[in-house]
């Protein structure tokens, strides 16, 4: 196939998420160079749209596969007729559901250009799951590219082929930039007097809320944990907060588009994490001047800045209580400068786009 149209960027759905959040942010900095769209499996653009009202910026780039439930063996072939169509100059899934259907898909098509990247490789030790992604890399034969070097190594170990391109997640740091603090407390209704903690995660047991919630209430100094995102754990983990006697000092902001306020709010961004790729949010927080405590799993130990950061053992209650003062106390120098070394959405998408297009 020649390559006339867009970068096709593949993930399962498009709810919030880091992965889901990398992927339109690599579209739309792509974009500048050759047109660029995302390819959700799963969903369609109006229960996309409500759901996440952040899309409507990119609803232009966004397509919709309608996956059915369960196991979809047709759904290979649909996405081959879909990329006749579109004739993209290449197919870039990221996760192993849309590898084993889009990047098939591709191949069938004659889809010269195939990339895979993989955002973790916890998911790997699953026997029955290292067994789909050894079936899906064998069908899509793509050029595999891992988040963190560590992610790299597991995903060479698990599946066996040589080791992985590593190309680091990055993030807009022309948007994300330090700001007034005071400010942007006063917009998110936060008190002036007291330190904010921020947690920006899905709502789910592998985030580590809980631990986060926990540490705080064990902390010596008082401040304030201001918790975003949505999940099934909320209910639990509120219960959780009131038990730990810190229901006043906790609060459930929900999910929040404005994220440039929230990290300008903080002291220090907490990720206790049971499982992690190479998240994105102490990369934003960061890049905003903005010091993290971080349970040190998957490619977390990639995204921290190692002078002003902290690592803690994961599920490590006291532990993050102890790291947590201690950033409140010193919390040392502004972590941007790491960033832009290290984790800028530009550098990304350019070294993709390298391969993308070749």
């Amino acid at each position: 196939m020649t390559a006339s149209g867009p970068i096709l960027h593949v993930v399962q759905h498009l709810q919030p998420g880091g992965l889901e959040v990398m992927a339109l942010e690599l579209a739309r900095a792509q974009s500048a160079r050759h047109p660029a769209k995302v390819l959700s499996l799963e969903g369609d653009m109006e229960s996309a749209l409500a759901a996440w009202p952040r899309l409507a910026a990119q609803r232009d780039i966004l397509l919709f596969a309608g996956k059915r439930p369960g196991l979809d063996p047709v759904l290979p072939l649909r996405l081959a007729r879909l990329f006749r169509q579109l004739r993209p100059a290449c197919v870039h899934t990221h996760h192993i559901g849309p590898l084993l259907y889009a990047g098939a898909a591709a191949r069938l098509a004659g889809v010269r250009r195939r990339i895979h990247t993989e955002h973790d490789a916890w998911h790997l030790k699953d026997p029955r799951r290292r067994k789909v992604a050894k079936l899906a890399v064998a069908l899509a034969h793509p050029i595999m590219v891992a988040d963190a070097p560590n992610v790299a190594e597991a995903v060479a170990e698990a599946l066996g082929g040589p080791l992985p391109r590593t190309i680091l997640n990055g993030v807009d740091v022309d948007r994300f930039t330090p700001g007034d603090r005071a400010a942007a407390r006063a917009a998110l209704g936060f008190a002036l007097d007291m330190p904010v903690i921020g947690v920006a995660a899905r709502l789910e047991t592998v985030k580590g809320v809980d631990i986060a919630i926990r540490a705080h209430a064990a902390m010596r100094r008082p401040a304030l944990l201001a918790i975003t995102g949505g999940g099934s754990q909320e209910a639990a983990l509120r219960q959780l907060a009131q038990a730990c006697g810190a229901a006043e000092r906790v609060r459930f902001l929900g999910l929040t588009d404005d994220m440039l306020h929230f990290y300008r709010a903080l002291d220090v961004l907490c990720l206790a994490s049971r499982a992690e790729g190479l998240p994105l949010s102490l990369l934003e927080a960061q890049a905003s001047g903005v010091p993290v405590v971080a349970a040190n799993v998957g490619g977390v130990a990639a995204a921290v800045c190692p002078q002003s950061g902290r690592l803690v053992a994961a599920e490590d209650v006291a532990g993050f209580a102890a790291a947590l003062d201690a950033a409140l106390d010193s919390p040392g120098p502004s972590p941007r400068d790491f960033v832009l070394r290290t984790g800028s959405l530009a550098a990304s998408a350019a070294a993709y786009l390298e391969l993308a297009l070749g």
